[in-house]
């Protein structure tokens, strides 16, 4: 076993359900047992005396939380799914005194209302009622009915935001920019274990890429309409995306020295918020983006500027 090598820090305000996922002696004793060695559910129920089902449950629970991560290798018959720990260490960290005073503005961008986009097929866009234009054509990534999207994918390439500039109106300083989105790796049908690299850019200045670890059918998303076939991709990862005077960071953790200065945002009337997989990327495993009426949130693009 690969043994991880990351330290995950976790905000309190903001990471409830991986705290709730903590919040439990057999997980937090399942995660002491993986610590070292990859086990699969029977070793993990010898091991700590409890049924299979209660194990399987449990492992579930770990790995939506993504604190651990599944693997399937072959055994002596079929194969077997393998639990590692995602993290070696976690640390839970109150934020600092800005971001808990909630001094901010918040703008949420519909889905589809993106303002350039370069994808390569396999790739799509769905309202929550139908398909929009023609699958796997980037064409119909043009078509009008766009606004409505609530769901779009693509191999690789870039889709692109422009969100209004509202601080060139603001006297206060700015202390921090952040974009939340839901996101997953794409792959025909799906597959939990399908790792693709999604890179963000804010005005040109690449801030991080976040690696997903699969593209998520296990279960319908919370907000996924009954009309969307299971075997698509169902749900994604809230992820984080933020830059302070200090650095870029992904989920609290820093990933690049890029700060508020490189984005120039005083020179723009703009701010410019790019997703997309790269041509060269390792893990060039697709992109979806969850908008309003798919997936576990209910929520566009939605960009934070805190003063």
């Amino acid at each position: 076993m690969e043994k991880a090598d990351t330290t995950l820090v976790l905000n309190p305000l903001e990471d409830i359900e991986k705290l709730k996922a903590l919040a439990s002696k057999p997980r937090l004793d399942i995660l002491a047992l993986i610590k070292n060695k990859a086990l699969n559910i029977n070793e993990i129920s010898d091991a700590l005396h409890l049924p299979q089902s209660t194990v399987a449950t449990h492992i579930s629970i770990l790995e939506d939380a993504e604190l651990i991560y599944t693997e399937s290798v072959k055994a002596r018959k079929g194969t077997q799914k393998l639990c590692k720990l995602a993290f070696h260490e976690l640390l839970i960290q109150f934020p600092d005194e800005q971001t808990v005073e909630k001094d901010f503005t918040e703008i949420e961008m519909p889905l589809g209302i993106f303002t350039d986009c370069q994808v390569t097929a396999p790739c799509g866009l769905c309202a929550s009622d139908k398909i929009i234009g023609l699958l796997d054509m980037p064409e119909s990534f043009l078509n009008p009915d766009r606004i409505k999207a609530g769901l779009l994918w693509c191999s690789s390439g870039t889709v692109e935001y422009k969100f209004p500039n509202n601080t060139i109106y603001d006297k206060r300083t700015l202390a921090k920019l952040e974009i939340s989105a839901e996101l997953s790796s794409e792959t025909p049908g799906t597959n939990s274990n399908w790792p693709s690299d999604i890179t963000v850019w804010i005005n040109q200045a690449e801030i991080g890429t976040w690696t997903s670890p699969g593209d998520f059918g296990d279960k319908r998303g919370t907000y996924t309409p009954e009309w969307w076939k299971l075997e698509g991709s169902q749900y994604g990862i809230l992820k984080h995306f933020s830059v302070t005077d200090s650095g870029s960071y992904i989920d609290g953790q820093k990933v690049s020295d890029v700060t508020l200065k490189d984005l120039r945002i005083e020179d723009h009337h703009s701010i410019r918020v790019r997703f997309g997989v790269k041509e060269n990327a390792e893990h060039m495993g697709g992109m979806n983006i969850f908008g309003k009426g798919f997936g576990n949130y209910d929520q566009g693009i939605i960009l934070r500027m805190y003063y």
